[in-house]
């Protein structure tokens, strides 16, 4: 019985609808001895038709199934998952128009349901391209957010959102178009109404393209501390329209996403190690001998932080009222408050070297010399 519905299928792909219906009279006379101007004949159509359609379902999800529990990949499981959408009004829907084909004496039967599975195929296609169109976008937002912890998904989701809303779109045109109703003059409409908005929201829209061109570019991501002509702080939030930044005095500064993208950033939160660079002045008193014995202090001073790297600390210049030395080292990391807690002990050996060694420090002074 079964093979006999697998046949009487494929027989439907390969003919027309006159060459669908001769098949199947010929096989419902020979199988079941049904004639074909009975009503038994469309009911034997959409049993075998509805029979089919969930044995293939079932089918295909039993081996995608099995597939999936031997592979690593996600487009098994997406398949499933969008066969998983197909519930039983397709099946219902499906059969009913196929088996309308053998029912002559309901021509208006076959008009509508007709028009009820295009609108079916269109509502469970939608769904199934919606599923993917999730599952694609669920696996992408949490691939970055495992790499990234500042990744924001806001504007990722806002696109799929946006893709599936015009996916709704495209199928109420398509079902119009089938119905009858010129939609060339609906597209007019539409392209016009869409230029006025445009020209409205311009601002807003170049805000929102902004920040799609932030997501992808990734200037800087959640977190990172920037600077921006005079505003400084953290980045706390990338929206569709703005974005929030934690200033240090604690406001929250919102700036527009054309604003950002259209200004030099200087992103801290990217630095890979922090160059550092100070000065430290002696007095010109300071004996010629112990000119090398600072240059150690100070080198050996920034040597007592953990992980500092020396570049080079120099005996610069003569200035004003002091003999200048130069020191630049690296730090590994990006945070302000560590930087400041490695140049504090820094600093602070460098004075108990200097007080050791009696190496004075310079401070602004002035000398009056009186002539007889």
């Amino acid at each position: 019985m079964i093979w006999a519905f697998v046949f009487i299928n494929y027989a439907a792909l390969k003919n027309s609808a006159g060459g669908i219906k001769v098949v199947w009279e010929e096989l419902g006379n020979a199988i079941f001895r049904i004639q074909s101007n009975s009503l038994a004949m469309p009911i034997t159509v959409f049993a075998a038709t509805y029979f089919l359609v969930f044995l293939i379902k079932f089918i295909a999800q039993t081996r995608l199934k099995a597939l999936a529990q031997r592979t690593n990949n996600k487009f098994d499981d997406i398949l499933i998952g969008a066969i998983s959408e197909i519930h039983w009004p397709f099946n219902l829907i499906i059969s009913l128009y196929t088996a309308s084909h053998f029912a002559p004496q309901y021509p208006q039967a076959n008009t509508w349901l007709g028009f009820l599975a295009l609108i079916i195929f269109l509502y469970y296609a939608v769904r199934i391209l919606q599923k993917i169109i999730r599952l694609l976008i669920d696996g992408y937002v949490y691939e970055h957010a495992s790499a990234n912890k500042g990744h924001d998904p806001g504007i990722i989701i806002f696109l799929s959102k946006f893709i599936s809303y015009s996916l709704w779109l495209l199928a109420a045109l398509i079902i119009l178009d089938n119905i009858g109703f010129d939609i060339n003059a609906l597209l007019a409409g539409l392209g016009i109404a869409g230029i006025a908005i445009a020209l409205a929201l311009q601002n807003v829209l170049a805000d929102v393209f902004s920040a799609i061109s932030i997501y992808f570019d990734k200037p800087f991501r959640k977190g990172d501390f920037i600077i921006l002509g005079a505003e400084m702080g953290t980045v706390q939030k990338v929206g569709i329209k703005t974005t929030r930044i934690q200033a240090l005095q604690g406001e929250e500064i919102v700036i527009s996403n054309r604003e950002l993208t259209e200004t030099r950033i200087h992103n801290y939160g990217r630095m890979a190690k922090r160059r550092v660079q100070f000065n430290t002045g002696i007095t010109y008193e300071t004996p010629e001998k112990k000119m090398p014995q600072a240059n150690e202090i100070i080198r050996k001073s920034i040597e007592s932080v953990k992980g500092a790297e020396v570049d080079r600390v120099h005996f610069k210049e003569f200035g004003d009222f002091s003999l200048i030395f130069e020191a630049v080292y690296y730090l590994p990391t990006s945070d302000y408050n560590a930087y400041m807690d490695a140049q504090q002990k820094v600093n602070t050996e460098i004075m108990k070297g200097f007080a050791k060694n009696k190496i004075e420090f310079a401070y602004p002074t002035s000398k009056v010399f009186l002539a007889k």
